[in-house]
């Protein structure tokens, strides 16, 4: 139950599925707003219904048009300021420029603190997100950042889903993400790997060779996790470097499904049983093309959190036993 000033929620075109499942379980309407381009490609935003005083929540994801898909939300948020909103959350389930979030070498930008930066100026009052890149983006904001978790979801879908899964290990296709596999290894109470990544000196393209590091895989359901995948490379050299070195199945779960460069054929040949992805991006278009893919809602976690910080409730139980237990209807086609 939604307590005090109302709620509105807005969105604008990366991802209105989503939003419309969110509105669905807090039971509010979708506030109605055009957001469209004119015909030299400005974009023109109009709210049809009054915000004023009110707690404005705005759904935007980076996916798909990126540049596109933040401009519209800096906008939104904009006009919402001007029209006297007493609250403004940006909720962003995929971060944009998430994975440019420090200087790793020279001359390149930190393009994660420029977005923070836009957000602050065009008015935002908190952010809402979903498994950042890099957890200390949250330093990048001078206002509350509530950074949510797929990983109690992903917990949840382990074990229903995935046979034999108390003989798995969980396994980091590089050395970033072994924080996560082993917060999740340790809940299963299951091992952990993690996967090397060999590049060629003088090139910057994909991994030429991916070795097993640490753990051991043989005769065992190997689940690959990851926060994202976009050109699936990586993905392609863990499945079979894990098949390689004798592991009986390969899973993969990953937070944020981009797919923007991935050839979903070459999926479909891989050496693994299923890819799980979250609907932090659309994926209709992406399920139509591969059948192994499959999506977890995170529609409940983040109306949950909507409605939390709305009425001024605490949402680190979002990280625990209620978000798994909310995994348990939240897989399917979305």
């Amino acid at each position: 139950m939604l307590r005090g000033n109302s709620v509105r929620i807005l969105t604008g075109n990366s991802h209105p599925g989503l939003a419309q499942a969110v509105v669905e379980r807090l039971n509010v309407p979708l506030t109605p707003c055009t957001v469209k381009k004119f015909s030299n490609g400005e974009i023109n935003v109009k709210i049809a219904e009054s915000v004023r005083d009110e707690d404005v929540y705005i759904i935007q994801t980076g996916c798909g048009d990126v540049n596109d898909n933040l401009m519209e939300l800096l906008i939104l948020i904009s006009a919402c300021k001007g029209a006297s909103a007493r609250r403004i959350t940006a909720v962003i389930p995929c971060y944009p420029y998430a994975r440019m979030d420090k200087k790793d070498k020279s001359r390149a930008p930190i393009t994660a603190k420029l977005v923070a930066n836009m957000l602050a100026v065009a008015g935002c009052d908190h952010v809402i997100t979903m498994d950042l890149h890099a957890s200390q983006i949250q330093g990048f904001f001078d206002f509350p950042v509530d950074n949510l978790y797929s990983e109690p979801l992903m917990i949840a879908y382990i074990k229903r889903n995935i046979e034999g899964w108390k003989n798995s290990i969980i396994v980091s296709p590089d050395a970033g993400g072994a924080k996560r596999v082993t917060a999740i290894a340790d809940k299963l109470g299951v091992e952990f790997a993690l996967i090397h990544r060999e590049r060629t000196r003088n090139t910057n393209g994909p991994p030429e060779k991916m070795e097993v590091l640490v753990g051991d895989v043989r005769d065992k359901v190997a689940i690959l996790v990851d926060d994202m995948i976009d050109s699936g490379n990586t993905l392609t050299l863990a499945a079979r470097s894990l098949r390689d070195n004798g592991a009986k199945k390969v899973y993969a779960l990953v937070s944020h499904g981009l797919l923007s460069q991935t050839n979903l054929k070459k999926i479909e040949e891989l050496p693994i049983e299923q890819l799980v992805v979250t609907n932090t991006v659309p994926q209709q278009q992406h399920e139509a093309g591969c059948s192994k893919l499959v999506t977890i809602d995170v529609s409940p976690t983040i109306a949950e959190s909507i409605r939390r910080t709305h009425n001024g409730e605490s949402i680190s139980l979002l990280f625990g036993d209620w978000a798994e237990g909310a995994g348990v209807n939240g897989v399917g086609v979305y």
